[in-house]
Parts: structure tokens; sequence; C-alpha cells
């Protein structure tokens, strides 16, 4: 029996929302996906200045990750973590290839039920990378059920596929410095 490529994912997610989904879909997916994510705890020092602490989640963790998943829960958008670990993983240097580009709208996101959804609640530049006829990243619903594998390691493939898409994807949104604080159902404003 042929051996199932396994695609190194880096999961982007918030982590005092969102954790139980993170490590939900890291066993659903374990068979398909190594986990090269950060870990609560990975980075101690959070007094780091913020350039080292970018520069470490994209050397250490995104570097050699072949896919980015964004877990979106309801204020995933707010995160500024969340925002370097998108950016950095559209980056592509001799250091670090550009990863695909995948979200999942978690039962957690606003609007969850319906069919599309609104730009302004999944981080800017993911949402920047949704637009157009031909999208560099996708943004998915996920129920978290365990009959759904199948279909995730489909759009992780598909994310696989666009990472070299051209025109290059759209890193030029101003990069977070703090999270934001704006009520999470309003979404981020341009």
């Amino acid at each position: 029996m042929a051996r199932t490529r396994r695609h190194k994912v880096f999961v982007s997610y918030h982590h005092q929302e969102d954790q139980d989904y993170k490590d939900r879909f890291v066993r659903m997916m374990s068979d398909y996906i190594v986990d090269k994510s950060v870990n609560t705890g990975d980075i101690v020092d959070q007094n780091l200045p913020t350039d080292e602490i970018r520069r470490r989640i994209r050397d250490e963790y995104i570097a050699d990750a072949t896919v980015t998943v964004v877990l979106i829960g309801r204020c995933t958008w707010r995160r500024k973590h969340v925002d370097w670990e998108i950016s950095a993983s559209l980056i592509d240097t001799s250091h670090n290839d550009r990863c695909g580009l995948l979200g999942i709208r978690l039962p957690t996101h606003t609007d969850f039920g319906e069919a599309e959804h609104n730009p302004r609640l999944i981080p800017p530049r993911l949402a920047a990378n949704c637009e157009g006829s031909y999208p560099f990243a996708a943004v998915r619903r996920w129920s978290g059920s365990e009959y759904e594998v199948n279909r995730i390691r489909q759009w992780i493939d598909e994310a696989f596929s666009r990472r070299r898409r051209q025109p290059d994807p759209d890193n030029s949104y101003t990069m977070f410095g703090d999270n934001r604080h704006t009520d999470c159902s309003l979404g981020w404003q341009s």
C-alpha cells in the first residue's frame, strides 16, 4: 500500500480561545500532517523585542512548513501573532519557502453557520489573499467531525498546490503592532 504524503503544517490560532480545536485538529490529522506549530510556552520570554519573536516564529517553526492552516475562531482576526504567522508564511526566500495558506472557520466563529464568510471577521492578511477569481488562499468551514478528515486533507493538498501560484500573494497589509481590542463581532476596518 502506498504511503500517504504528510504535509508539514503550521497551525496558526488564538491560543487562549481555540487551543482545544487546535489539539483536536492535530489529533484528527496526525496520519496526514507533521505539526510544525508554536505551542503555548515554546517562546517563553514574551519580553523579547517584537522583531525577535517574529524571527523565531519564522525561522524556527514556519521555515520547515509547507502549508499554514489558520483556525479561525470568534476573535482570531484580532491576534497579532496570527497576523505575523500569516505574513511569515507568505514570504518566499532562500531560507523560507512560501507556505500554502488555508483558513478554517471553527464552530465558534461568528458567521460559522453562513455559507460565505464575512471577510472582516477573518484575519485581514488572509482575507486579502482570498479575493479575486484566482485566489492564493481559501477559507473553509469545519464542523469538527472526525468524518471530515478526507475533506480537510484535500483542502491541505489544494493549499500546498497553490503555494507556487503567480502572481505572488498579497503581504502588503500593515503588520499588527499589538492585538486589536475591537469587539470581535464587529470585525476589522481598513
